[in-house]
């Protein structure tokens, strides 16, 4: 049986153990919650290099990407010191491949059509390839980057704008402590309202749940929520808030939607080569052959709620 171990600076309480099968091969998917815990992470990373099949990198990322630059995030990087032996993947690779395959699929579907839909992306640094699939078919797009990741009332409604900033920015905000810019821990389960008129205003939520769980507002009603990683209460509590809609770009599996990460590091191993010597193109050539398409789970509504269209006037 292949074993792959996602390590999380996230919430312990968000653990998950689950088994499943891919290509007559049986996995068992692992989930470990280390609340914040630095020294923790690195010791289960040590203990378990050369035991598991691959590492998911869970509760931040080492990657960013504006266009075809990547950015690394030192301190997420350096936690992964102890594998030495074990392959690790933080997720990026398919948030640049399935992500942006999942926003065309749901167009062509008929699922949800962009073109009528006001969109917050919560934060489009992290996630460039569903932010560049909605940016090119949503009717209008907030990046909430600077809202949420800095907490300066500053929408971006512009991928020009986002990206000429992300390129000026990025090279700096990498050498900073990662928790500075996304919850971590015990913050994962926090829930502090901020701009709330952006979640108001639009009819699809996307990007990281975790920012999407600590920003978003009592009343959701009527929205679809395009993300994953969410576990059984999370789909209760956007329920309870008025959720018409919760999309998840990975598989379920018991409840439970994985992140990225966990499911980059099935497919290495299931390609049973380096991550480095990975292209998109491999990523998606094995993502048609396993069938994976976005989860659809409606929640209070079977209809989208989208607001009339507005004309002139500041925001």
């Amino acid at each position: 049986m292949k074993r792959i171990v996602s390590i999380s600076l996230g919430a312990s309480k968000r653990d998950k153990t689950v088994r499943c099968r891919f290509f007559d091969e049986d996995f068992q998917i692992e989930r470990i919650g280390t609340d914040g815990d630095r020294q923790r992470f690195r010791h289960l990373v040590a203990t378990l290099d050369g035991k598991v099949d691959a590492f998911g990198v869970g509760g931040c990322d080492i990657y960013l990407y504006a266009g075809n630059r990547r950015y690394v995030f030192r301190e997420p990087l350096a936690l992964m010191a102890g594998a030495r032996r074990t392959p690790f993947v933080d997720g990026s690779g398919l948030k640049n491949t399935l992500e942006r395959e999942a926003v065309a699929w749901l167009q062509e579907q008929g699922i949800v059509d962009f073109s009528r839909c006001r969109v917050l992306m919560v934060s489009a640094v992290d996630r460039f390839g569903m932010a560049e699939a909605l940016a090119r078919r949503a009717r209008s797009i907030v990046f909430g980057d600077a809202l949420f990741g800095l907490g300066i009332p500053l929408p971006l409604r512009s991928w020009a704008t986002l990206q000429r900033l992300a390129h000026l920015l990025l090279p700096v905000v990498v050498r900073l402590p990662f928790q500075w810019f996304y919850p971590t821990g015990e913050k994962q389960e926090q829930n502090t309202p901020r701009f709330p008129r952006y979640f108001r205003e639009a009819d699809v939520v996307a990007g990281d749940f975790h920012l999407i769980r600590r920003f978003m507002p009592p009343d959701l009603q009527g929205k679809t929520i395009l993300t994953n990683t969410t576990t059984e209460e999370d789909v209760a509590e956007l329920a309870r808030r008025g959720v018409s809609r919760l999309i998840t770009t990975t598989p379920v599996f018991e409840g439970r939607s994985f992140g990225t990460n966990v499911m980059e590091a099935v497919l290495i191993t299931i390609l049973q080569r380096p991550p480095e010597q990975l292209t998109p193109q491999d990523y998606l050539a094995k993502l048609k052959e396993l069938r994976w398409t976005p989860q659809v789970q409606t929640l209070c509504s079977p209809s989208l709620t989208v607001a009339p269209a507005q004309t002139g006037g500041r925001q």
